[in-house]
This record gives C-alpha cells, sequence and structure tokens, in this order.
C-alpha cells in the first residue's frame, strides 16, 4: 500500500502535466495493465475517471480564486476553454462563471488514500489453479458497463436467450469450472461507465464445439478461484471485493487480461447460495 500511495502522490504532483500511467504503475512496482485493473477495484472507478475528477475539482478552485479560463483550461489539458467549460459542468452542474457566483455549490473529488485493512469479519477462500486450455461455449452479446446496481442490457439478454439454451449447453460442460457460468470482459482495464462489456451465457469445454453456439478458446493459465456462501448479491459482491482488497495486495500475482468466470449456484428460495469467481493471473 505504501507503494501505491507512493503513485498517487506522484499523480497529484502531475496534474497539471500530462500523466503517464506506465510512469505510475512503475512507482506502484507492478505492471500498467494490473495498476489500472486494480485501481478501478479498490477505487471503484477507472484512474482515468479520477484523474479527470481530481483536475477539474484542483481547476474549481483556482477558477473560484479568478484565474482566467482559458489559463486554467490549457493548464489541465483542455485545447479551449469551450472544452474545459462542457468537462466542468458535467462534473459540477454549472459554467465557469456561474462557480464564480455567490453561494454556488461545487463538488469535488477527495485525494485518494489507499489502506490494508485487516477486520477478520470472514474467511476468505480461494485456491489457485493452473488450468489446461479450454473453450467458452454459449451465447454472448456486448453491453454497457455498469459499476453499480442491475445492468438492464444483461437483462434483457438473458430474457431473449432460448428456454432450451441450458439443457443442450449442460452437456458440453466437461471441465471445471462445470455447470452454467457468466464470464465477463471489458475491453480494457480503465474501462469507464458506458464502454462495451463481452458477457457470456456459457460452459467451459473441451469441446468439439457444435453448430449453433459461439465459442471462444482460452488459453492454458493460472487462476484464482474465490469461493463464498450466503445471501444475494452481497456474497457475489463481496467475492470482486475480497479479491480487490484482501488477496492481490498480500500476494504475488497480477491480474491479467481474459474472461472472469462467475458459477452460481442458488439455494431453495433464490435468496442465498454459493458463488465461485475465477480471475485469471500472472506471478509477479
Amino acid at each position: 500500500m505504501k507503494q501505491w500511495n507512493k503513485a498517487l502522490e506522484e499523480l497529484e504532483l502531475r496534474l497539471a502535466t500530462e500523466i503517464d500511467v506506465a510512469v505510475l504503475a512503475r512507482y506502484a512496482a507492478t505492471s500498467e495493465y494490473h495498476f489500472r485493473r486494480m485501481f478501478s477495484s479498490l477505487a471503484g472507478m477507472p484512474v482515468s475517471e479520477y484523474i479527470r475528477r481530481r483536475r477539474l475539482t484542483v481547476a474549481a478552485a483556482q477558477i473560484v480564486a479568478g484565474e482566467p479560463v482559458l489559463e486554467v483550461a490549457i493548464r489541465y489539458g483542455y485545447n479551449s476553454a469551450e472544452a474545459f467549460g462542457r468537462a466542468f459542468k458535467a462534473m459540477h452542474g454549472m459554467t465557469p462563471s456561474q462557480a464564480r457566483e455567490p453561494g454556488a455549490t461545487l463538488h469535488s473529488q477527495p485525494q485518494l488514500r489507499f489502506h490494508l485493512t485487516v477486520e477478520g469479519t470472514h474467511e476468505m477462500t480461494h485456491r489457485i489453479e493452473n488450468k489446461p486450455g479450454f473453450f467458452l461455449i454459449g451465447a454472448k452479446t456486448t453491453v454497457p458497463l455498469v459499476y453499480s446496481g442491475a445492468n438492464p442490457a444483461i437483462e434483457e439478454f438473458e430474457r431473449s436467450l432460448p428456454k432450451d439454451l441450458d439443457d443442450r449447453l449442460l452437456p458440453l460442460s466437461n471441465t471445471t469450472p462445470q455447470g452454467r457460468l457468466t464470464a465477463t470482459e471489458t475491453q480494457g482495464p480503465d474501462a469507464v461507465e458506458g464502454s462495451p462489456v463481452e458477457y457470456w451465457h456459457a460452459v467451459a469445454g473441451q469441446g468439439p464445439v457444435p453448430e449453433g453456439f459461439d465459442s471462444r478458446p482460452i488459453p492454458q493459465g493460472l487462476w484464482v478461484v474465490f469461493e463464498g456462501h450466503g445471501a444475494f448479491p452481497e456474497v457475489l459482491q463481496n467475492l470482486w471485493a475480497s479479491a480487490a482488497t484482501e488477496f492481490f495486495p498480500a500476494n504475488p500475482y497480477r491480474w491479467i487480461p481474459g474472461p472472469q468466470l462467475l458459477k452460481v449456484t442458488s439455494d431453495t428460495g433464490g435468496r442465498s447460495g454459493s458463488g465461485e469467481l475465477w480471475i485469471p493471473i500472472e506471478r509477479e
């Protein structure tokens, strides 16, 4: 966490210059991909969004202090006062000139600090698997990324699937994780809200893949598998939270590109059950 906070301190020093996330990742002693992926998981927003919000927070203070709008706009990477004004209004709900009026209420993005805490409230169960290559087999679509709450596009896609799809898929599930899965993958670790996500309703199989199904080969590699049981949806959300805040900061592995696999088993009534989350990794 000390190294990650050093990266955040360097980010603050570079707000008025071009910020190279690869340089920040070196301060955190990790790869750029892993830095971006872990930042999103820990902070709840991509690093690019955090940088934008921090710049607009600092810029607002300088606008209120009377500095010329164009000078502030250029200082924080905007090519024109108009472009800066649009971004400023999107965050603060008002134009730079309105922000100077008495009583104007502005929004701010506080500077983040990461802390590693040990709470002991629950035991996190995980294992490392070196898994042979396999195929995702099923139906896929592209949906917009939603960071919090339900994803209507996923719900609509699931409703549109043939009622006999699982009956045809389950016989093809001949490798772990067995049974019906969902799989998601963003186009990058720094994906913003609304960006495209590949979503699968699928099984993991060794093949061959029958006609009529989407398929994707997944290469051999290491996976970390988290398991949890409890009330829905909290138990599933805790799998990702445990990965980001407990496992990766304390273990010598990086989160790498690839789909995240989720297997859900519901108890009677569907209000609780078990979740099994598979994340592709490599050793630091």
